[in-house]
């Protein structure tokens, strides 16, 4: 999306659609008042006659009549002033964005408000949402017109805008790599392979001279000593990759190297422990978390970011077969921990297990994980906010913040000493899973924290948040990827950089 700030006053701004945000119940802002009285009042007779809504989403336009440059005017709702924050001009973005394409329009002009939040905090939010809002996952359609179509070029003018110009470049690159971790995870089990997953790895390193690419395939794995990962890979016939990139710039402290490590099952049928046939279609968004890790490297590269990070992601399918893995067997993780599997549908962890010693065996000060864990985090917390976990609280804070500041939302659950007797095992030195139907997200947490090593780390259990079964009333309005953990990632680093 091409991005343009101007200084140009709102009515004179060539665009297909120029936009505002109102309140509900509705008051036109100081903007609105002036692109009003330029159009003869018929805004003002859209409020009195009940079409112009402030209601959080809506969209209601106004055709010109080439009284001001832009051929329509936008008006966007925020919701009612006191529940109104980044997510609600997020939202109006997007409505604004979905509406101008039905009608044909490629070109929005955004003019920003004049009080709530600062000029970098809406320019933030209303790129991300016009480029997030028209997401299409229909990308294997052939018929065309069953597309949705994006805003090509968004103008931002009015106060303060000017300042804001490289908070819109920034949040343009991330909400570009952030649908293109969407991409991979819509994309089919048959297309999206942890082979292709390592290519497109490969591909995005080929285009940073700060980014460096390594894949180890199987036979490395195992010489490597991943038993855990290598265990949940032998039943599938398409084999395994665990992807590394690093991001080594310039200038870079030397006292934090952030490790990121992502699950990436490419499709989970559960093993042996096998899924239920209904929505396994979506189990080949498993590897959520990996594509989010390896987008958020991607941003991280393009904005030149001044920290080291390594990322770490897992990859593989978890199949039934003749070569699985099976419910009773004991497996030797990379640190040397034993673990007798007792479901084989609770793999995510032990791939990570691999992954996360593996990461800070190669240095890294900081970790944090990202992984669609747990169902029972789905019925925890639905599909807005992720389950963070974390072995130091300072950590903690500091990752919750830049989810908060983001837009990839994130809660912060316990960690206690007690959950570890959940994954006692009397014949290895853990188990998998508990028999008991309690607490699922902290003991998959407290069986990560097992391999983390010395040093802060955390855990995100994304699993209502990365992938939607259904449209939220927000930016969100499909279901699919959402890319969640792209912004919160970059967010982390810029933060860490500081």
């Amino acid at each position: 999306m091409e991005i343009d700030v101007v200084e140009t006053p709102p009515a004179e701004v060539d665009a297909d659609v120029l936009a505002f945000a109102v309140s509900d119940p509705v008051e036109l802002p100081p903007a609105g008042q002036e692109l009003d009285r330029l159009v003869d009042g018929e805004l003002r007779h859209l409020i009195d006659e009940g079409e112009l809504k402030g209601e959080r989403g809506k969209a209601t336009f106004l055709h010109t009549n080439g009284r001001i440059t832009a051929h329509r005017v936008g008006a966007a709702g925020l919701g009612a002033r006191a529940a109104q924050d980044a997510d609600s001009l997020r939202t109006a973005a997007a409505s604004i964005a979905i509406r101008a394409a039905d009608v044909g329009g490629r070109s929005v002009a955004w003019v920003l408000g004049e009080d709530g939040l600062s000029a970098e905090e809406q320019v933030r939010a209303i790129v991300e949402g016009t480029a997030l809002g028209p997401y299409d996952t229909g990308r294997w359609k052939t018929r065309g017109n069953d597309r949705r179509q994006p805003v090509e070029r968004l103008v931002l003018c009015g106060p303060g805008a000017a300042a804001a110009a490289e908070q819109a470049k920034r949040a343009n690159i991330v909400a570009t790599w952030t649908n293109r971790c969407r991409d991979f995870v819509n994309a089919p089990p048959n297309e999206c392979t942890p082979v292709r997953l390592a290519e497109w790895a490969g591909e995005t390193a080929g285009r940073f001279d700060s980014l460096t690419f390594e894949s180890l395939g199987p036979d490395e794995i195992r010489a490597a000593g991943m038993g855990a990962l290598a265990a949940v890979s032998q039943g599938s016939d398409n084999p395994p990759r665990l992807i590394k990139l690093t991001y080594e710039p310039p200038g870079a402290k030397k006292d934090v190297f952030l490790g990121l490590v992502g699950k990436a099952i490419t499709f989970d049928a559960g093993g042996l422990s096998l899924k239920p046939a209904e929505r396994m279609e979506e189990m080949k968004s498993d590897m959520g978390g990996g594509a989010a890790v390896l987008a958020a490297m991607g941003a991280i590269a393009e904005l030149a970011l001044p920290v080291r990070v390594l990322a770490v992601v897992p990859s593989c399918e978890n199949m039934p077969g003749g070569h699985a893995y099976r419910p009773g067997d004991i497996i030797t993780a990379l640190n040397g921990k034993t673990i007798e599997v007792t479901n084989t549908d609770a793999e995510g962890r032990l791939i990570l297990a691999d992954a996360l010693w593996h990461t800070r065996e190669s240095g890294a000060t900081h970790i944090v994980d990202l992984a669609t864990l747990t169902g029972a985090m789905v019925i925890a917390m639905g599909d807005y906010y992720a389950g963070l976990f974390s072995n130091d609280p300072d950590w903690a804070a500091f990752i919750r913040e830049a989810a908060e500041a983001s837009g990839d939302h994130a809660w912060i659950w316990p960690l206690h000493e007690t959950y570890r007797r959940y994954i006692d095992s009397s014949f290895a030195d853990m188990k998998n899973s508990s028999e008991f139907r309690q607490g699922s997200p902290i003991l998959a947490a407290r069986f990560l924290e097992e391999f983390v090593g010395e040093g802060p780390w955390a855990h995100l259990d994304i699993a209502g948040t990365a992938y939607l079964e259904r449209g939220r009333d927000d930016y969100y309005d499909c279901g699919g990827a959402t890319g969640y953990g792209v912004r919160l990632l970059v967010e982390l680093a810029d933060r860490l950089s500081a």
